[in-house]
């Protein structure tokens, strides 16, 4: 067998196992009494706490991006990032600093995702969206 026809069942092979991955193939079917133990997993977040809006204050407002997108948060620090009238996300803003927050997921407090949040500029002016690094600017009221 050539070098050539080597790579190319190596290709198809690789493909073929990819497909049986991504559907989801491996092991039939699941029992109504046994949950999957990696979806339980994943969906465990802590509670949200309680924000008071003093340590929020900073985010409070709307933030305007480049890519005609937007965050807008309330002074209790619920909020929303919006593109073209889809909600992109809705939910709560944590405080980690002054500057810095962490924002909640499907309800709950990721604690550690701080891909998954922002921080403002100290001159408030600029806030950085760490899960684009994308910086949105701070519209007048």
């Amino acid at each position: 067998m050539s070098v050539r026809a080597r790579s190319i069942l190596s290709l198809a092979g690789a493909a073929a196992a990819t497909a049986l991955v991504l559907t989801g193939c491996g092991g039939g079917e699941k029992k109504a009494d046994s949950p999957d133990k990696t979806e339980a997993a994943a969906t465990k977040l802590a509670p949200l706490p309680k924000v008071a809006p003093a340590d929020v204050k900073a985010l409070a407002g709307r933030w305007v991006g480049t890519r005609k997108d937007y965050f807008f948060f309330k002074p209790d620090g619920t909020g929303v990032w919006m593109k073209d009238k889809n909600t992109l996300w809705s939910g709560q803003a944590i405080p980690e600093s002054r500057s810095k927050f962490r924002f909640s997921w499907q309800g709950g407090d990721p604690k550690t995702a701080s891909y998954w949040g922002a921080e403002v500029s100290a001159d408030g002016k600029k806030m950085t969206f760490a899960g684009t690094n994308q910086t949105y600017t701070k519209a007048k009221a």
